[in-house]
């Protein structure tokens, strides 16, 4: 696993410990020598993931929308940057880029590309793995829907069995390269009657 796409909080919570996962986590990647794919920004946890990584010598392609370069929100110290015509641009950019997708605590942009990537790993459109790096139970609540979802029928089993969740960087980076995608197209089931 060469790089990994980190979706977090433009701003970096309450709580201290969301920020000092955030700086784990960017430590994380460059002692693993994985490269980290981001939205480019400087501000909030995405900030703190992005200045870890580079504290310690790790690499970093930023994926940022021209409107928000232009408020100079981008980071300085990225390994490499991109500018972007629209944030549906920049999630595809980050998408073709990362080898797996990692969800730190964050707000609706957060939940907005992370659900996004598992609805593309739900209709085989990449077969990456998908973590949350689960911050004092942060993620909590979002699991319970998601069973929930499960349980009335809307989502299968296999694909929130392939959600990757640990609190410790190390313990989900290791999860996650053991990631085996499920067999079979669960597309190819669904009549136009269930679909």
């Amino acid at each position: 696993m060469q790089s990994l796409c980190v979706f977090c909080g433009a701003s970096a919570g309450h709580n201290p410990a969301f920020r000092e996962a955030a700086r784990a986590f960017g430590q994380t990647l460059a002692e693993h020598q994985i490269e980290l794919v981001w939205g480019g920004g400087h501000v909030g946890l995405m900030g703190v993931v992005a200045d870890a990584t580079h504290a310690h010598r790790g690499k970093s392609y930023g994926v940022i929308p021209e409107f928000m370069a232009e408020r100079e929100l981008a980071h300085p110290f990225a390994t490499e940057m991109v500018i972007v015509d629209s944030m549906h641009t920049r999630k595809a950019a980050m998408a073709n880029r990362a080898h797996g997708f990692v969800a730190l605590p964050g707000g609706l942009g957060t939940m907005d590309e992370l659900f996004e990537i598992m609805t593309w790993a739900q209709l085989h459109i990449h077969r990456k793995p998908i973590g949350l790096l689960n911050v004092n139970g942060f993620f909590d609540p979002l699991l319970g829907l998601i069973r929930h979802m499960v349980d009335a029928g809307f989502v299968k089993q296999v694909h929130l069995d392939q959600l990757h969740v640990s609190d410790d960087p190390e313990k989900l980076i290791a999860a996650m390269r053991l990631h085996r995608p499920p067999e079979g197209d669960w597309l190819a089931k669904v009549s136009p009657q269930q679909s």
